[in-house]
């Protein structure tokens, strides 16, 4: 079981995806836990990147290329999503 912690600004740390069948258990910051399965975080995970790549104008239809770039920082990845109490029904 992978154990995850929601920060302040209500986001966990979530840079790729896990395995389907894992089960994430995810400690709120107002005590209350619950226990996804590794398929509905990477759900939330795509829901996510595709808001984010929307919002920025990263799509592909519109002739940015998808190939790894080569610098430090990624930039067209997220590494935090946001999570609430009530999202594993």
């Amino acid at each position: 079981m992978i154990t995850l912690q929601q920060d302040a600004d209500g986001f966990i740390r979530m840079n790729r995806h896990f395995p389907d069948n894992s089960l994430i258990s995810i400690t709120f910051t107002e005590g209350a836990q619950e226990e996804f399965t590794g398929a509905q975080l990477n759900s939330i995970y795509d829901g996510a990147l595709a808001e984010f790549r929307g919002q920025n104008r990263l799509e592909g239809a519109k002739g940015f290329s998808r190939a790894p770039t080569q610098t430090v920082h990624p930039t067209k990845k997220i590494t935090v999503v946001r999570v609430h109490p009530g999202m594993a029904r």
